[in-house]
């Protein structure tokens, strides 16, 4: 006696199902490793995009140091966005790299709180922005210059100390 054919909807349902499942299976698994890998990562633990530790410099844009050097080399005289992001990259021989997410919208908070102002190169056509430092400015950056020395030594401190018990004998 043949058997009865399985109708081609009951196998596709079928093949489906199984999909869904083995779908279902490798998410799980892959939702396992994310849990397990939050789990013996220290929190807050800043992040590069590649995904590597960066324990300076985020510690360095919470203390206000951005600012700090934002304020300081538009004191020099008026600079414009990647110029001040230039500078810093270049001051800091690019430990403390500033891309534009995060340097205009500094610049902006600076300019609404009247520390800096914006006049653009040519008024008729937005070019570059150019960015003077204000009286509040120059207080601003006068106070940051004594709230953020210490911060500043401390991490040159540990980092000579490092350098010393690895490499001097």
């Amino acid at each position: 006696m043949p058997q009865p054919r399985k109708s081609r909807r009951s196998s596709q349902g079928t093949s489906r199902r199984d999909a869904t499942r083995e779908a279902v299976a490798q998410a799980s698994k892959i939702a396992e490793a994310r849990e397990a890998a939050r789990s013996i990562q220290p929190p807050r633990e800043r992040r590069t995009r590649g995904g590597e530790r960066d324990p300076f410099t985020g510690e360095l844009r919470k203390r206000e140091v951005l600012p700090l050097l934002v304020l300081h080399f538009i004191s020099d005289g008026p600079s414009y966005g990647n110029q001040l992001m230039d500078r810093i990259s270049a001051v800091t021989a690019g430990v403390l790299s500033v891309n534009p997410n995060t340097m205009y919208p500094l610049l902006r908070q600076l300019e609404e709180r009247e520390l800096i102002e914006g006049s653009w190169e040519h008024p008729e056509r937005r070019s570059r922005r150019y960015y003077s430092l204000t009286d509040a400015g120059r207080e601003e950056y006068d106070r940051l210059v004594r709230d953020v020395r210490p911060f500043l030594d401390s991490v040159a401190s540990s980092i000579d100390m490092i350098v010393k018990e690895v490499y001097e004998d």
